[in-house]
């Protein structure tokens, strides 16, 4: 088994009144050749937070990965995604053609979703019963998958409302389930994809500093 490579850590700093992104922090501004100094507290570099997670770590949530190869390599942002949902040991239960699968390697870059809310916190106990009863049901035999209509999609979402249903809890369709809790993480991913293979490709990333009248423009930059 081929462990995806780790990401290398983000930094942004800002010279040259400008957001400058790279793999570290350099000694010298790649804009002007200068020494990269912080004589202010707002001036000093930061990372950017990676929006992966290894989630065979992750308890209780909805994960999605790129059916082939990882986010950071292969992933062309119109590639199928193969959605699972964790146990509480980070075992990976996903539907495919072969049937339901308990991955137990293999989701180590990761988005994540968690779904055990405050209020629902009382399941954890129960969580891996409802998963592993669930999973043996007719329903997700191998012979009954299909690619569009009832795949691993089909599968983590009616485990998701089986779940709320046995708490009384209202049930999500797929539009509202994915344009509530995986569009923000898919676009923040997808923000993160670009900026590291633009840093990878040239060296340093720049970007305008946000204005201090208006601040950063909704999904603009990551400044």
């Amino acid at each position: 088994m081929q462990w995806p490579e780790a990401g290398k850590l983000i930094i942004k700093f800002n010279h040259c009144q400008k957001c400058v992104y790279s793999f570290g922090l350099p000694r010298r501004c790649p804009l002007c050749g200068q020494d990269v100094g912080s004589r202010r507290l707002e001036e000093a570099p930061v990372s950017i937070s990676e929006p992966f997670t290894d989630g065979h770590r992750e308890k209780c949530s909805f994960l999605l990965r790129p059916t082939r190869g990882t986010f950071l390599r292969e992933y062309d942002g119109r590639s199928d995604l193969h959605v699972g949902i964790t146990n509480t040991s980070g075992v990976v239960y996903n539907y495919t053609v072969h049937g339901v699968q308990r991955d137990k390697v293999g989701w180590e870059q990761s988005v994540s979703v968690p779904l055990l809310r405050p209020g629902l916190f009382g399941l954890l106990d129960q969580w891996d019963k409802y998963l592993e009863d669930f999973s043996a049901t007719g329903a997700w035999l191998p012979h009954r998958y299909e690619e569009d209509h009832h795949n691993c999609y089909s599968y983590a979402l009616a485990f998701i409302n089986c779940v709320l249903a046995t708490e009384g809890e209202e049930q999500l369709d797929r539009d509202e389930f994915t344009e509530k809790f995986v569009v923000p993480r898919t676009r923040k991913a997808s923000k993160y994809i670009t900026l590291y293979r633009a840093i990878e490709e040239r060296g340093f990333y720049v970007t305008d500093p946000p204005s201090p009248q208006t601040g950063p423009r909704p999904g603009s930059g990551l400044c």
